[in-house]
């Protein structure tokens, strides 16, 4: 049973929503985002999906319009392309100086490979990108909808996968035949990768409160055994759980037996995690669309109003 839950008083700067898709994660996100900008505080909701849906669920375009959204509530949706212009301008020319010291590639060649053929690379700095956001002033809360949950799980794998890479890298190239001055750079590139990685991952467990969102089905449940044994492995402090598309309307014969199921999956829920708090959100009967219907699943999410 992990023990990595956190009070409700532990509030933290930066929510990361969790699931596996189609759950409603990115719903979720909205509408905690939306809540918070509502009582006055200076929001961002970032999206690192592939497939990012905010603009659509606020029904604005990639670029909020104050007509639509709260003035105090920015929408971003970071995209494949946008991701690797911002890790190029950052890292780029620095990994290369690595790379390129053993394997003869054009810059180019090497940008488009790294983001391509090494995603993790970009997990990595992907979680330093929302940390720089979060220790800047110009927000108060910071709500991250990221990919579905295999990726994010890969996401969370990787600062301490590359820290264990790093451990032996010294010695790799040191190896290489390279002039004593090249020798030496790379060296200490390798050294501030390594205390990047050892940065993000602390800023994880101790800056991020995770939301695990899940429905009351069968393979949803019994996922979230391994999802939380991953968390936990990580030291990482999930804040609540969210069980989405609860039915509530039993007009009919046909949803009291389904609601009757996820009744079923709910206290299972509850018996195999006691000490964490769960939100029940409803089955709504229309698609959530719209700022309107946003504050609809908000006041599920946050029924006392914090």
């Amino acid at each position: 049973m992990p023990d990595n839950y956190a009070c409700r008083n532990d509030e933290r700067r930066v929510v990361m929503f969790a699931g596996k898709g189609g759950v409603g994660k990115t719903t979720c996100a909205a509408a905690t985002a939306l809540h918070h900008a509502l009582l006055g505080r200076r929001t961002l909701i970032v999206s690192t999906d592939p497939t990012p849906s905010l603009s659509h669920i606020f029904e604005v375009g990639r670029t909020p319009r104050a007509n639509k959204v709260p003035q105090n509530l920015r929408v971003e949706e970071i995209g494949v392309d946008r991701v690797k212009q911002m890790w190029d301008e950052k890292f780029g020319r620095e990994v290369y100086e690595v790379f390129s010291s053993f394997v003869d590639i054009g810059y180019e060649e090497f940008v488009e490979f790294v983001t391509e053929v090494l995603p993790g690379m970009r997990d990595e700095f992907m979680v330093d990108y929302i940390r720089e956001l979060a220790l800047k002033a110009e927000y108060e809360k910071v709500v991250w909808d990221t990919a579905p949950l295999g990726q994010t799980l890969g996401l969370l794998n990787m600062p301490s996968m590359l820290g264990k890479h790093l451990k032996t890298a010294p010695r790799i190239y040191s190896r290489l035949k390279l002039g004593a001055d090249s020798r030496r750079s790379v060296l200490d590139i390798i050294k501030g990768w390594e205390e990047l990685s050892g940065t993000d991952m602390e800023f994880l467990r101790h800056q991020v409160e995770f939301v695990i969102v899940t429905i009351p089905e069968a393979l949803a449940v019994e996922q979230l055994d391994d999802i939380f044994a991953e968390f936990d492995k990580h030291q990482l402090m999930i804040g609540r759980l969210v069980v989405n598309n609860v039915i509530k309307d039993t007009s009919s014969e046909f949803l009291v037996t389904k609601a009757r199921q996820q009744r079923e999956y709910i206290d299972l829920l509850q018996s195999r995690y006691p000490d964490l708090e769960k939100v029940e959100l409803p089955m709504f009967p229309r698609e959530i669309k719209g700022i309107d219907r946003l504050k609809d699943v908000g006041k599920s999410l946050f029924q006392n109003g914090e």
